[in-house]
């Protein structure tokens, strides 16, 4: 969740990296920096510079607020600490995968939106190398597009979900790697975030179940028989 102003006062609502969950921090201090300057396109009177406090555990925090002696009419624009939104991933999704998931989810916390969106979109790809999509197992497997489609093709992700890794994850990440720059809006990587770990419950929630698929289709080899006695 991505802090807000509380309507009418100088609180912040955000998520507590200690209480694990959306809180209040209170404000406690203030100090005022009355210059005129442009935040989020608008034109606003001073700065605000409140120390505050989390009303659940006592967690400090420190808010830079725009805005204009009127609480009602300003806009965020720094706030520490940062506010993670960590989804949960299955127990059996590689460690390497797993990191860069979570490299991403800080890169977001911390609006770096483009670079989020590039991990993500490498968080895919390396998924679905580790599950077998690769030019070694399959010549026509030479782009991260036609991956996305032989997963869905050999039915281990959704229609669904093929269309959003395109779209939501593919489609963003080629822009932030190949195209000129432009602003990535938060809901943009918001979806590649979500969808991301959505594709990954598909391939690791049920892990038996989904190799057996790829073994089948002879994405992976089958593990090799126990020794005998």
């Amino acid at each position: 969740m991505k802090p807000r102003i509380l309507p009418a006062t100088y609180n912040v609502s955000a998520s507590c990296p200690i209480c694990r969950t959306v809180t209040s921090f209170e404000s406690k201090q203030t100090v005022v920096r009355a210059v005129h300057h442009t935040s989020d396109g608008r034109r606003f009177g001073r700065t605000l510079y409140v120390l505050s406090q989390c009303a659940a555990c006592g967690l400090g925090g420190f808010a830079s607020i725009s805005d204009n002696g009127n609480a009602n009419d300003s806009y965020l624009d720094d706030f520490y600490p940062f506010s993670i939104d960590s989804l949960s991933l299955p127990a059996g999704v590689p460690a390497d995968i797993q990191a860069e998931f979570r490299e991403a989810e800080k890169c977001q916390a911390l609006g770096m939106n483009r670079a989020a969106s590039a991990l993500f979109r490498s968080v895919l790809e390396k998924t679905l190398k580790a599950n077998g999509y690769t030019k070694g197992t399959d010549p026509t497997l030479r782009d991260l597009q036609k991956r996305i489609d032989a997963a869905a093709a050999d039915g281990v992700i959704t229609q669904a979900r093929q269309k959003k890794a395109h779209d939501d994850i593919r489609a963003l990440g080629n822009d932030v790697l190949h195209d000129d720059w432009r602003i990535v809006a938060d809901d943009e990587v918001e979806g590649s975030h979500r969808y991301n770990q959505r594709i990954l419950e598909d391939l690791y929630d049920d892990r038996p179940t989904v190799e057996s698929i790829l073994i089948a289709q002879k994405r992976l080899t089958p593990p090799p028989p126990p020794p005998g006695p």
